[in-house]
């Protein structure tokens, strides 16, 4: 793990619909430090549910979004937010982000994004990073004319 990236796997869950528009539904269900060479493997099944992990991924901290670092941790719950694709019959995860403004960026740019629950590794590496590189800005009084 360098300073500034987080190696981890993120799992993709399919969840099957009664539903006559979709059969089935996908999306982000966590994220876990890496696990090498699971590539798409399936780790639960059942009648209704699959979830498939994918290793290789990595959550990289930048100066830049600091502050959008500082607000996920400051909310009462701190996400993982994870930017997918449809792939064929299933969904690939792409890109990860604990930043706000990057996840709210990656939205309106019409991506699918999931948050997830930001595991207690993370969590702790995400502080420090905020507690070393993030100042808020000065809030300064304006005059009235």
């Amino acid at each position: 793990m360098g300073a500034n990236s987080f190696p981890v796997a993120v799992i993709m869950e399919r969840i099957l619909l009664d539903n006559r528009w979709a059969a089935e539904k996908w999306e982000a269900h966590g994220v876990v430090p890496d696990v090498p060479g699971a590539a798409g493997r399936v780790i639960y099944q059942d009648d209704r549910r699959m979830h498939i992990l994918f290793p290789g991924h990595e959550i990289s901290l930048h100066r830049d979004e600091a502050e959008g670092y500082y607000l996920n941790l400051t909310s009462p719950e701190p996400r993982v937010f994870v930017r997918w694709r449809m792939d064929g019959e299933r969904a690939l995860p792409e890109l990860l982000t604990v930043s706000y403004g990057e996840a709210a960026r990656w939205m309106d740019a019409d991506h699918n994004v999931d948050g997830v629950p930001m595991p207690a590794e993370i969590l702790a590496w995400v502080g420090a990073y905020v507690e070393e590189n993030y100042r808020p800005e000065p809030k300064f009084k304006r005059k009235r004319t």
